[in-house]
C-alpha cells in the first residue's frame, strides 16, 4: 500500500502545475455548461416562437381555405331544409371538386360518424369511422365531430399523406353545419413546419459542440501556455537554485578551510609551542639530573606547568569546537561560560543577563542561538571597537530570544544591516531560518544590536522534559 501512494506522490513542481491548471479547468468546465445550456434555452424559446408563428400562419391559411368554401356553397345551404338531400348532393359534389395543392382537400363527417366527402382518400366515404384514432392513440373523429358541435376549431393529430400515404403531422380546421348536423373541415400537413424546427435545432446543437470546440481550444492553448510558463519558471529557479546550491557549496568549503585554519592555528601558535616548551624542560631536566644538578628538579615543575597549559589550551580549543557544557547543563551556563572567556581574553567589558527557567529549548535551538552569540562575539572582537557587551536571553509565551548589544562603531556605511550581507551574518541568518524564527540587526554609530527569535516550536513540553531528566536551567 505505501508503494502504492508513492506511486501518486507529486512533487512540488507537479502540485503547483495542477494548483494553476485545475481551478482553470473546473472554472472552463462550468463556464462551458453554463454557456451551452444557456445557448440551448434562448435557441429552444426562439425556435418555439418560431414554431408557434408557422403553425399560427398554416391555421390562418385553414380558415381562409374554409371561408371560400363556405362562400361555394352558402346561398345552397341557405335555402335548403334540414333534409333536402338534393341541396346535400350538391354541396358534396362542390367539396369534393375543391382540392388544391398536393395534398388539400375538404372533408365532410356527419355527427354519427359517418364519412361524406373525402375526394384524395375515397375508401373513407360512406363509412362509419366513430373512434378512429392515429397512431398516438389521439382520437380523430369523435373530437373533430366535437368541435363542430361547439361551433369550430382546431384539432391536431397524425394523418396518412395522400400523395406518399406516410403518416405526418396535420392540423385541421373544422366548422359546423348545425342544420344539416355536418363537420366540415380541411387540414394541412405540417411537416414542413416541423423539419424546419427539427433543422433549426440541429444547427443550434451543431453552434453549441463548435462553441464547445472552441472553448476546449482556448483550454489546450492555456494549459499549453501555463505548462511553457511553468516550465521556463522552473528551469529559471533551478538554474537560481543551482547557483546559490554552488555558493552554498562553495561557503561550506570555505567555512570549512577556515576553520581548519583557525584550528591549525590554534594548534601552531598554542599547543605545539606549548608541548616544544615541554620537551625543552624534560631534556633539559634529564641532563641535568644526569649530571647530578639539582636544577633539574625546577625544569621538571616548568615542563609540568607548560603541559597543564598545553591541556587547558586543547580544552579551550575543544569548548570552541563543541562546548559540553551546552548539553550537559544547558544554554544559559553554556553562554556565561562563554562571555567569561571573552572577558577574559579581550578585556572587553560583559554583562550577561539570563531568567532562570526549565531547560524547555530543543537541542537544535540551543545549538543554534549558542553559534549565533560566538559568531557575534567574534565579530565585536575582530571589527567592533567595543568596550561593553550586554548579552540577555529568555524564554517567554512566543518562544525565546536572544539579544546582543555593544557599544561599538557599528556595521558603518559600507555593511548594510540586512541579514546575510556579510559571511557571519548570513550564517546567522541561515542558523535563524532553519528554526523558522526572525533575526534582526540595529546599527548606528553608537553600537550594534543583533535580536534573535526562535519560535515556540522549538520549546519543549513537559513531557519531553521529564524524558530529558529534567535538565537544569537553559
Amino acid at each position: 500500500m505505501r508503494r502504492l501512494f508513492s506511486l501518486f506522490s507529486l512533487s512540488y513542481g507537479q502540485k503547483l502545475f495542477l494548483l494553476a491548471t485545475v481551478p482553470l479547468i473546473l472554472a472552463v468546465a462550468a463556464i462551458a455548461v453554463l454557456v451551452a445550456n444557456q445557448s440551448r434555452q434562448l435557441a429552444e424559446r426562439e425556435i418555439k416562437a418560431l414554431e408557434i408563428q408557422l403553425i399560427e400562419a398554416k391555421k390562418a391559411e385553414l380558415k381562409n381555405y374554409i371561408s371560400i368554401a363556405r362562400t361555394a356553397f352558402v346561398n345552397i345551404y341557405g335555402r335548403a331544409a334540414p333534409d333536402d338531400e338534393e341541396a346535400k348532393l350538391v354541396v358534396t359534389q362542390i367539396l369534393s371538386s375543391m382540392i388544391y395543392g398536393q395534398d388539400g382537400y375538404f372533408f365532410v363527417f356527419d355527427y354519427e360518424g359517418n364519412n361524406l366527402v373525402s375526394p384524395r382518400q375515397t375508401y373513407l366515404i360512406g363509412k362509419n369511422w366513430t373512434g378512429l384514432t392515429d397512431l398516438n392513440d389521439t382520437p380523430i373523429t369523435d373530437d373533430l365531430i366535437r368541435i363542430a358541435r361547439e361551433g369550430g376549431g382546431y384539432h391536431t393529430y397524425d394523418w396518412p399523406k395522400p400523395s406518399s400515404l406516410e403518416t405526418a403531422r396535420i392540423v385541421t380546421y373544422v366548422v359546423g353545419l348545425q342544420d344539416w348536423r355536418w363537420a366540415i373541415g380541411t387540414g394541412v400537413f405540417i411537416d414542413d413546419v416541423l423539419e424546419t424546427v427539427a433543422s433549426s435545432r440541429a444547427e443550434v446543437e451543431a453552434r453549441v459542440q463548435r462553441t464547445s470546440v472552441y472553448i476546449l481550444a482556448i483550454t489546450v492553448a492555456a494549459l499549453v501556455l501555463v505548462f511553457m510558463s511553468g516550465m521556463v519558471i522552473t528551469i529559471r529557479e533551478r538554474r537560481l537554485a543551482d547557483a546559490k546550491l554552488k555558493e552554498l557549496t562553495q561557503r561550506v568549503f570555505d567555512a570549512q578551510e577556515e576553520e581548519r585554519g583557525r584550528v591549525a592555528r590554534e594548534l601552531h601558535d598554542g599547543i605545539s609551542q606549548l608541548l616544544v616548551g615541554v620537551r625543552y624542560a624534560l631534556d633539559s631536566a634529564r641532563r641535568r639530573l644526569l649530571a647530578g644538578d639539582q636544577r633539574g628538579s625546577d625544569m621538571l615543575d616548568k615542563g609540568i606547568e607548560h603541559l597543564s597549559g598545553a591541556i587547558q589550551e586543547v580544552r579551550r580549543i575543544s569548548r570552541d569546537l563543541r562546548p559540553g557544557v551546552l548539553d550537559d547543563l544547558g544554554l544559559g551556563p553554556a553562554l556565561k561560560a562563554l562571555t567569561d572567556d571573552f572577558a577574559t581574553r579581550t578585556g572587553i567589558e560583559v554583562d550577561f543577563h539570563t531568567v532562570v527557567f526549565r531547560n524547555r529549548l530543543d537541542q537544535d535551538a540551543k545549538i543554534a542561538l549558542y553559534r549565533i552569540a560566538q559568531e557575534a562575539l567574534t565579530n565585536i572582537e575582530r571589527h567592533a571597537g567595543a568596550t561593553k557587551v550586554t548579552i540577555d536571553v529568555r524564554g517567554h509565551k512566543k518562544g525565546a530570544t536572544l539579544r546582543i548589544a555593544d557599544d561599538g562603531k557599528g556595521l558603518g556605511p559600507d555593511k548594510p544591516t540586512q541579514p546575510g550581507s556579510g559571511l557571519g551574518l548570513r550564517n546567522m541568518q541561515e542558523r535563524v531560518e532553519q528554526l523558522e524564527g526572525t533575526l534582526r540587526i540595529f546599527s548606528s554609530r553608537s553600537g550594534t544590536v543583533i535580536v534573535a527569535d526562535v519560535p515556540l516550536s522549538h520549546m519543549l513540553q513537559p513531557e519531553e522534559l521529564s524524558s530529558d531528566n529534567r535538565k537544569a536551567s537553559a
